[in-house]
């Protein structure tokens, strides 16, 4: 059949927020550039919205505009439903829904995959329909493409990503300006990088759902967000910042998923990494993920991840996709985990205590002889080698002089070997406040 004689693929859109009017214009605008690579049309037919004098606004009569999604649904001429509403409550009700009917879904919606996506690609497959989200992880970079189908010679040993742009913008500005935290995300909050409530973003949790689904599409194992170990950027200081950058480090809230013998690292918190790292460089809202494979090498991928049109194009390739196999056997698709559903592997998640890293300790101390001799003995009792040890001018830290700061950089070694260590360091009368401990990732 010529491509003049496949009708166009029809979509029903829920949600016209940011990202759905993105994906509108974006198709409206390539619609001839998407219809020579899909081979067919793409057309959002119905749009479902609350509001929807918004939505007139947006697409005028160029689709049918409703104000419950269910109507889109419902509708036997609608062939893919894409998901924009976002969150886990009626997001969930209504994909399984348009999965029931035999749609096919597309959404943008990672917090909604990592906590249900089990129970979404299963009820998918048992329909045969496809399930894309390219755009719930980093925007526009292709990076679940790149893991599923680009990278599939692999094993995937590590991926690791900066892949939530307010925190990376909150960040970037506490260390170009030296700030605290709470200064610099009132900012973000008035310039728009943050928002009202950022609780997902600042306490990490926006960024483990998306290396939840990493994790799964790296090394082929179940989406498991309730065994992630999630850690925000609320408690870092800016001492710790410079103090990072004067021993060649910055700081980066990473996604990290790693495969060890015995099981997965799934972890997301602030890291020192080198700044001689491309990623450590990555600034502002931009994203950027690292992937290491076995045959490639390390490949990173770096763009913008979110806002209206960045987002859209992948919410639009993920549509052109699904146009490109309406008609071709279920086999013939990329499982939905990039490994095939009977074969995905029961490596557990690590706890946190067995993840291996390095880390940056920073200790005010009394500043007298000995000190240093006790706290490198409790390390050393532990067996934790140690990389270097800074200590600060006492004046640099006290008007008095009688305290001073040590920062210690360590080799790696378990976070539950680190803990008992702090533990025992933190017990001495001559450490005078709270040990601080970051993780340290070369990237290498």
């Amino acid at each position: 059949m010529s491509q003049e004689q496949l009708r166009p693929v029809r979509v029903g859109l829920l949600g016209i927020g940011t990202v759905g009017g993105g994906t509108f214009t974006v198709l409206q605008r390539n619609q001839e550039e998407i219809r020579r690579r899909a081979g067919r049309g793409i057309e959002i037919a119905m749009v479902a919205d609350l509001n929807t004098e918004l939505a007139k606004k947006v697409v005028g009569d160029a689709a049918q505009i409703v104000s419950d999604a269910r109507q889109v649904i419902a509708n036997p001429d609608i062939d893919v439903v894409v998901e924009l509403i976002g969150g886990y409550g009626i997001a969930k009700a209504l994909v399984l829904e348009a999965i029931a009917a035999g749609k096919h879904v597309v959404t943008a919606n990672k917090a909604l995959l990592a906590v249900h996506g089990t129970e979404i690609f299963a009820a998918a497959r048992e329909k045969n329909v496809m399930v894309a989200f390219e755009a719930a992880v980093a925007g526009g970079i292709p990076i679940i493409k790149a893991l599923r189908e680009g990278l599939t010679a692999n094993q995937i040993q590590w991926v690791a990503g900066i892949i939530n742009g307010t925190t990376n913008f909150i960040l970037s500005e506490m260390r170009d300006k030296g700030l605290d935290f709470d200064v610099v995300l009132k900012e973000a909050q008035r310039l728009g990088y943050a928002e009202a409530d950022p609780t997902f973003d600042i306490e990490g949790v926006d960024a483990a759902h998306k290396a939840t689904l990493l994790s799964a599409i790296a090394f082929g194992i179940p989406v498991q967000f309730d065994k992630a170990h999630v850690e925000g950027i609320t408690k870092l200081s800016a001492t710790d910042i410079k103090y990072a950058e004067q021993l060649g480090y910055r700081i980066k809230l990473l996604g990290i998923a790693r495969r060890r013998a015995n099981g997965v690292e799934l972890r997301t918190h602030p890291t020192l990494v080198p700044n001689k790292r491309l990623i450590a460089n990555v600034e502002g809202a931009m994203n950027a993920v690292l992937v290491q494979g076995d045959a490639v090498g390390t490949t990173m991928y770096y763009g913008k991840g979110a806002g209206s049109e960045p987002t859209a194009s992948a919410v639009v390739a993920d549509l052109v996709d699904i146009a490109r196999l309406l008609d071709a056997a279920p086999a013939a698709r990329v499982p939905y985990l990039a490994f095939q559903p009977d074969s995905m592997s029961a490596l557990p998640i690590l706890p946190l205590d067995q993840v291996v890293t390095s880390f940056y300790l920073r200790l005010r101390v009394a500043d007298k002889a000995g000190v240093l001799a006790k706290l490198t003995g409790i390390l050393a009792d532990k067996g934790i080698s140690i990389d270097a040890v800074i200590q600060r001018e006492a004046d640099e830290v006290s008007g008095e002089g009688n305290q001073t700061d040590l920062i210690i950089l360590t080799h790696e070694t378990t976070e539950g070997g680190m803990n008992q260590a702090i533990a025992a360091m933190q017990a001495l009368p001559t450490v005078l406040a709270p040990i601080v401990k970051l993780r340290k990732e070369e990237l290498a």
